[in-house]
């Protein structure tokens, strides 16, 4: 029996969530850590928290990012700040990245990309050639009463946190 194909187009449609803007309030999320355990944004009320978007554990920007967090977290909690780090990946790829890099803050697995989406860190994006839809390179900075006091979006990982700091006054 000979079969016969035809040409399709596939077409994409790109899924864009809304940024967030300083003083709305930080969209409430619970997510799993390296371990499986469930860590809320609620566990950290009354409390300064950087809520970073990583694109993938282990590649060379999000390393270098990560590192770069790692590096800084006594100068950030000393100032009050703590950190978590969350990507589309799934606990044991988190916890791998954790390891292998030394990471001493959480890292949260998102992989249905709600928690992206409702903080605006989700969309489409270039990479060399190639256009795709995920998770973007984001920081928000959540204050004690749960607003958002700080957003950047577009997030170049080299030299990330020092001109975080520079912006928190840190």
């Amino acid at each position: 029996m000979k079969r016969n194909y035809r040409n399709t187009k596939v077409e994409i449609v790109a899924e864009h969530s809304a940024p967030l803007a300083v003083g709305q309030q930080a969209p409430a999320f619970s997510l799993r850590n390296t371990e499986s355990e469930v860590i809320s944004l609620s566990d950290y009320a009354g409390k300064n928290v950087i809520v970073y978007f990583y694109p993938k554990a282990a590649t060379p920007g999000c390393t270098t990012e990560a590192c770069d967090f790692r590096d800084n977290l006594n100068s950030l909690h000393a100032a009050g700040y703590s950190v978590l780090g969350i990507s589309p990946d799934e606990p044991e790829a988190n916890s791998q990245f954790a390891s292998d890099e030394s990471l001493n803050f959480p890292l949260l697995s998102d992989p249905d990309n709600a928690v992206a989406k409702a903080y605006g860190s989700f969309g489409e994006k270039t990479f060399g050639d190639k256009t795709f839809v995920g998770t973007l390179r984001s920081t928000a900075v959540v204050d004690p009463e749960g607003k958002i006091s700080h957003v950047e979006y577009g997030v170049d990982a080299k030299g990330h946190v020092a001109r975080l700091r520079d912006e928190l006054g840190i």
